[in-house]
């Protein structure tokens, strides 16, 4: 008797001591896969707008010219030179650019804007998960997520020093892991993100 007491004892310290010790058991991997779902669905691109081509630029006018002609140096647009007549006051020269073979096969077109697309240069990756919040539980059904990400896919046109000087988004945005958040939310297909941290325009594929 007095042994199956000491027994009753000793599993309900044990009981005691597991319940104390009771950990998160949030599902971190599952959060990850949501947030690169929803990133892997935008891409990163040179403008925060989509841009029409052909396009014109003042050849005086560096802040114009300076992304295209980068682009131009990649291989990406065509340049040509042109006179363009201003009533009264004589003529200015100016540049036409254009989209080359190697362009167009790069091109991310808008689909509600004929002529109109982007230059995309990758997406974001989630590389970890630093915290989470509420963080006592794993039956909450909306977590806020704090993660580092960094950016996949890059291609060789958006890697080189001129680019990165006349595009600056694509020198930050490469450069190297940076941090995010993200609102997921628990439907009846997993996690779904609703609200990434970092909203910047961003064109879908």
């Amino acid at each position: 008797m007095q042994v199956k007491r000491v027994l009753s004892l000793a599993i309900s310290a044990g009981m005691f001591v597991t319940a104390g010790c009771h950990t998160n058991t949030v599902d971190k991997a599952a959060f990850k896969s949501a947030i690169d779902g929803y990133l892997g669905a935008h891409q990163e691109c040179v403008w925060n707008e989509p841009t029409k081509f052909p396009a014109q630029a003042d050849t005086s006018n560096d802040m114009q010219t300076k992304g295209f002609d980068a682009l131009t140096d990649a291989g990406l647009l065509v340049r040509s030179s042109a006179e363009k007549k201003r009533f009264l006051i004589g003529s200015k020269q100016v540049n036409n650019y254009d989209l080359s073979d190697k362009g167009r096969s790069t091109w991310t077109a808008d689909q509600t804007q004929p002529g109109y697309g982007n230059f995309c240069f990758g997406h974001r990756e989630v590389t970890t998960i630093d915290s989470f919040s509420p963080p006592d539980t794993a039956d909450a059904t909306q977590y806020t997520v704090n993660y580092h990400f960094d950016l996949a896919g890059v291609p060789s046109w958006a890697s080189s020093t001129e680019m990165k000087t006349a595009f600056p988004k694509i020198a930050s945005d490469t450069s190297g892991q940076q941090t995010a958040t993200a609102t997921l939310v628990k439907s009846n297909n997993g996690w779904q993100v609703t609200a990434p941290a970092d909203s910047r325009p961003v064109l879908p594929q």
